[in-house]
């Protein structure tokens, strides 16, 4: 899944590295699910999939866990939201 999720976002143009060569939006998007999201909830992508619809209110404004949420400007919950996006065009 998280193969399917990187080479889903390269197709909707997001970004693979910086101008300047650092690794840049598909990384930050996969690594934020990873280290913030799957770790946090003890879940794995399988996991994720299949509870996204309930995770991503939790991590959303006002849901639970908002400041987790909101790091890094905002990347875990856009990337969230992101993978909410990629799993309902992959059910």
């Amino acid at each position: 899944i998280e193969r399917a999720f990187e080479d889903y976002l390269i197709r909707e143009r997001y970004r693979t590295k910086t101008p300047s060569g650092h690794d840049s939006t598909v990384y930050s998007y996969i690594k934020a699910i990873k280290n913030d999201v799957l770790e946090e909830e003890g879940i794995s992508w399988d996991t994720l999939k299949t509870e996204i619809a309930r995770i991503v209110p939790m991590y959303d404004n006002g849901g639970a866990k908002e400041l987790i949420g909101s790091k890094s400007n905002n990347t875990v919950i856009c990337a969230l939201k992101c993978f909410e996006k990629f799993v309902d065009g992959n059910p």
